[in-house]
Order: C-alpha cells, then sequence, then structure tokens
C-alpha cells in the first residue's frame, strides 16, 4: 500500500473516530442534564370516573425505617403531617452529588415547611455510613441525612437508580417524582405540588 492510500485511510479513520467521539458525548450530556419532567411516581395512570374522566388514584407512600445520623430509628410514617421531600442518593454517585448543593439551598429556603427526608443507600461496600456522612459534613449540607443500613427504603420504593426524588403530600400520599438529577427550579416545582401552590 502506497504512503498517499495510508494518509486517506488515517483521514478516514480520524474523521470516523471523531463523529463517534461526537453522537457519544451528545447522548451522554444529555442523560446527565438535570430532568424537567417530574412524573414517575404517578405515571401508573389514573382511574376512570363513570362521568369517563380520567381521576388520579392515590397511592400511599410505602413504609420503611432507616436510622439518622445519631443511629436513631426513623420511621416514614412517623413523618407525616407536613410535606416530603423524599431523595435515595449515594456519595459515590456524581448525579446524586451534582444536585445535593441545590436541594441544601432549598432546604435552608423552606425546611421549616417541608420535611427532607435525603436516604443515604448503604450496601455496606461501595456505601457505608461513615462514607456518606463524612461527604455530608465535608460539604457542609445542614438537610437531615438518613441511612438506608438495611436496604429496607430503597426495596419498599424498587429503587433502581440513583439519585430519586419523590414528592409526598402531608397525608402521606406520592404526588410526583423524578429520577436522576434535578435543579432547583424542579426541585421547587415539585415541592409547589405537595405544598399546594
Amino acid at each position: 500500500m502506497n504512503s498517499k492510500k495510508k494518509t486517506i485511510i488515517a483521514v478516514l479513520a480520524f474523521i470516523a473516530f471523531i463523529a463517534v467521539a461526537t453522537l457519544a458525548y451528545n447522548i451522554l450530556s444529555k442523560k446527565a442534564k438535570p430532568l424537567n419532567n417530574i412524573d414517575i411516581a404517578q405515571s401508573q395512570g389514573g382511574v376512570q370516573s363513570d362521568t369517563g374522566s380520567s381521576e388520579k388514584e392515590k397511592v400511599k407512600a410505602p413504609d420503611f425505617r432507616v436510622s439518622d445520623s445519631d443511629g436513631n430509628s426513623v420511621k416514614l410514617s412517623d413523618l407525616f403531617g407536613k410535606p416530603i421531600v423524599l431523595n435515595f442518593w449515594a456519595s459515590w454517585c456524581p448525579p446524586c452529588k451534582s444536585e445535593m448543593p441545590e436541594f441544601d439551598k432549598v432546604y435552608g429556603e423552606v425546611g421549616e415547611d417541608i420535611t427532607f427526608v435525603m436516604v443515604d443507600l448503604v450496601d455496606g461496600q461501595r456505601e457505608t455510613k461513615e462514607k456518606g456522612q463524612k461527604y455530608v459534613e465535608d460539604k457542609g449540607f445542614s438537610f437531615p441525612v438518613y441511612f438506608d443500613v438495611d436496604q429496607a427504603a430503597g426495596y419498599a420504593y424498587g429503587i433502581t437508580s440513583i439519585p430519586t426524588t419523590l414528592f409526598i403530600d402531608k397525608d402521606g400520599y406520592i404526588v410526583t417524582g423524578a429520577q436522576g438529577p434535578i435543579d432547583e427550579a424542579t426541585l421547587l416545582k415539585g415541592i409547589g405540588y405537595i405544598d399546594g401552590e
């Protein structure tokens, strides 16, 4: 093969490489963006009323026990009475870490009226209570953190990807939710659904 053909093949291979890299970048950047749709929690559909209109069926938030940073047991249902933002995360998860400063900012603004339940999914290997606690302390976050050391909370909600955020009304019914990282505007939008705004 002469050098002209080698040069042409090398240029074509480089162009193909750039095209594949650009495509991969575009796909991955779309996946990493905060979600602006809040709708996973009630996507099971609604019940048809006698008048023919579709009415959403209320879904009670599954109960679970987790432990707080002092090791005290906390039951989700004991927190009913105020709207709840329930977030599942882990300190090794980059998308979780990307949204946490915004959660902390919003918690500082509305934390007296809205209960934040930030559940660290502890598996004992990749994520431990110590790793999660250290991450929260190092970042100076003020929201309350709970540790799912028995995976009861993750199992109750069928969590398969994190972060996942659910918005629960004061009576303990799931109103809406989102999978993947969410930004401040989306978090406030979800809070608006449960806070009656």
